[in-house]
Formats: C-alpha cells, structure tokens, sequence
C-alpha cells in the first residue's frame, strides 16, 4: 500500500509560517512494506519538497525511533506547524521514518493479544534490526541508491549504530541522538514482561525527566505535548479504549539494556563504525547524559570527521520542548556538511 499526499501552502497553516519558502509545498509518501520476518508489515514515511530532493545518500535520511514511541509521531507530528521531518525537508533533503514492528501503524507481534506476563520480552533488538534492514532496502530500491544516512533517538540510535557497524557500506553518515551507552542503570530487577504500558503522566514524566523542578513547567510550550500525546496514543487502539488511555510498548530494549549496557557489555562495538558520526545530547538528559554519551564519542575511534553537541535547557524528550530548535540546527549542521 502506498498514498502520495500534496501538501498545499493552505492546507499546512501555520506551517506556511514556520518553513522556508522553498519548502511551504511539501510532498509526503507513505506505505506499509514487508519487515523482516513473515507476517509483519512496517509503516514507513517520507517527506521531501514537492520539487523532488536530490536521489544522493547524502540527502536520504532514514530516522529510528526508540523504546517508547513510533518514528511517524516522534518525528512527524506538526508543533506550531513545524515537524522535524518537515525541517529536514525544507533543506532538500529527502527524509524518511519508519514505525519497527511492535509500534504505531506497523504488526504487532501475536503476543500482544496476551497477558503481558505470558510471554518474553518483544521485540529485542536483534529482531529490530531485520525491520531496519527492511527499511533501508526498501528506501535504496526505490531511490537507486547504495547507501543513505542513518540516525535514531534512544534506542533507535543503538540500532542505527549497530547496523552501520556490521553494513559500512550502506551507510553514508550517522546521527546518534541521545544514544544509549555502557554504565545505563538497569530496569527494576525481577522478570520483564512482554510489554509495558504507559499512561500519558508516564510518557510526560519519562520526557522532563532530570530537568530542574523550577523548569519543568516550561519545557513543553502550551498545547504542545498534548497534541504529540493525541497523535502517538492513537496509534495503539487496544491502548486507547482503557481507561485512561494507554501505549502497550515492547519490552525487548529493555531487556537489552539489561544485558548489554547495564552490565558493561556493549550492543555495538563503535570502533567498527567508520562513517562521519554526530552524537548530540541535552544537557538534562536523565536517559542519556552527556558525560555518559562523551564515553560512546570517545569510542568512536575510526569515525572521520566525528562531533560530539551538548544542547542546553532540554532532556531526553528535547525533540518536543521549547528548545527543539538547537536539536534541529545541530542535526542539520552535521547533514548540510556532508551534502555539499
């Protein structure tokens, strides 16, 4: 399946205000293809300007999301107009996303319909990255393309580094944005359920985490973190007819987090990435502090051209918050250097 959206400058509102004139007309496609096993189907979006992007692997950029919430609202759902995918592509770039199975628009594993207690975690990360290797054949077939550039959130950013250490010559560059490393607290010691659920004071919480008390009121602009709220929760419809409303979210990276980081043993070997990396942090990130994230920079002993970005007054959910705009401009920085 596949749908192809023109986006007039009307109907984008106040998008119209927030993007470069270049980019006030925007094209998005989206389609759900085959993941890495049988039986499950992931959703994969784009957007770029209506112009076209240039077909380079410099300019194709494909974003993973993390353990908590899928790509398609973490990084396209409009705030004040604008989404990051749309910042991207207001710079020709041709940016995609994609749900991994267990998450938003794409299958959810047959355990789902389970207790949660009835099954092991779902989703590990060794089965995400078969869907992210989906993903990027999908993006390369149908771009001609070689190679793209790879980045993710979280989680997401494990993925991304580790796909591009074992398949170098898929990837062009690297965006690690609030990466997991070695010295991660592990989760609630006892046996991990299938999945989780999150209520929105949950999700809330886990995305202000470890700003100061005084600032926390502030990091969400009114309306905000209400809107992103709508959008991700409805992707969940067993989720959304509990009351309250809930986000059934797979286990898997947590039990990663379990084995690998927690204990010292990393999922990832960074001195096997040889792209150009960027590793960027907010400075209130509780999931993922820089100090911590300065270790996986430092690792990352044969990335040419590599750059670590401390952001200030954001936490682990910076993508959503006030400051966003430091996020955008340092990842777009990184992009435009390599595109030329």
């Amino acid at each position: 399946m596949q749908r192809r959206h023109l986006l007039a400058g009307a109907a984008l509102g106040l998008a119209a205000a927030a993007l470069p004139a270049a980019a006030q007309v925007a094209e998005a496609e989206e389609m759900l293809i085959p993941g890495g096993d049988p039986g499950m189907e992931l959703y994969l979006r784009a957007k770029h300007p209506a112009a076209g992007a240039p077909r380079t692997p410099a300019r194709t950029v494909l974003l993973l999301h993390g353990a908590e919430f899928p790509g398609s609202t973490l990084f396209d759902v409009p705030l004040a107009g604008q989404s990051w995918m749309d910042y991207i592509a207001a710079s020709g770039f041709d940016v995609w996303c994609v749900d991994l199975r267990g998450y938003g628009r794409s299958t959810r594993p047959a355990e789902f319909a389970a207790p949660p207690e009835a099954t092991p975690p779902l989703v590990r990360g060794e089965v995400a990255l078969r869907d992210v290797a989906a993903a990027v054949a999908q993006i390369r077939q149908a771009r001609g393309l070689e190679r793209l550039v790879l980045g993710g959130w979280g989680w997401g950013a494990a993925l991304a580094a580790r796909f591009a250490a074992d398949n170098p010559a898929l990837v062009e560059r690297l965006l690690l944005v609030a990466p997991p490393w070695i010295g991660q607290p592990a989760p609630p010691a006892g046996t991990l359920p299938g999945y989780r659920t999150l209520t929105r004071a949950a999700a809330r919480q886990m995305l202000a985490e470890g700003a100061p008390e005084a600032e926390r009121a502030a990091l969400f602009p009114p309306g905000w973190f209400e809107h992103w709220a709508d959008a991700t929760f409805a992707t969940d419809p067993e989720g959304m007819r509990r009351v309250p409303s809930v986000l059934r979210v797979p286990n898997g990276a947590a039990a990663d987090a379990r084995e690998s980081w927690a204990a010292g043993r990393p999922w990832f070997d960074p001195a096997r990435i040889t792209v150009p990396s960027l590793v960027t942090v907010a400075e209130w990130d509780a999931a993922a502090p820089p100090a911590r994230c300065l270790g996986l920079f430092q690792a990352l002993t044969a990335s040419p051209g590599k750059r670590f970005v401390v952001l200030d007054r954001g936490t682990h959910g910076i993508m959503l918050q006030r400051n966003r705009g430091a996020l955008y401009q340092a990842v777009q920085g990184f992009l435009l250097e390599g595109a030329g």
